[in-house]
């Protein structure tokens, strides 16, 4: 079953999250507390969907929204989209996939982007699988740190 994250979910998310980043080779610095800001302070930053299994999640979905303004579109970006290993290959993540297009679908979104690293070809495959198509990035991206 796909649903809305809730505040109890927190802790399996945040396992997730560190899962993920170390799948990635990244290490991750995520907490219960910045997570709880992210997904459930008055005005949330992201919106997650969880994959729940019988005993526990098993997936779940972070989205970013974004926005084409000159042309009054609405979208959302899979920021992540993660299923714990032993559960890959039976449907989470192509169930995940469609949740989140009927979630974008009633908040008004016209478009999904997701982004992969050119070398992890499992994932191009999934989402090329799931109907998304090559949206290279065009131009430059700049980025500043604020301290």
């Amino acid at each position: 079953m796909i649903r809305a994250a809730t505040p109890a979910d927190l802790p399996e998310l945040v396992a997730m999250v560190q899962a993920l980043a170390a799948h990635h080779g990244d290490s991750s610095q995520i907490s219960e507390a910045a997570l709880a800001r992210d997904l459930f302070a008055p005005q949330p930053w992201l919106q997650a969907l969880v994959a729940e299994g019988p005993k526990h999640l098993i997936g779940y979905a972070a989205l970013t929204q974004l926005a084409r303004l000159q042309y009054g579109q609405r979208g959302f970006d899979i920021h992540h989209l993660f299923v714990l290993p032993d559960q890959r290959g039976a449907g989470v993540g192509k169930a995940l996939i469609t949740a989140i297009l009927d979630h974008a679908r009633a908040q008004g979104c016209s478009y999904i982007t997701v982004s992969a690293l050119e070398s992890n070809l499992p994932a191009s495959a999934f989402y090329a699988a799931q109907g998304f198509q090559d949206a290279p990035v065009k131009g430059l991206r700049f980025a500043k740190v604020i301290a």
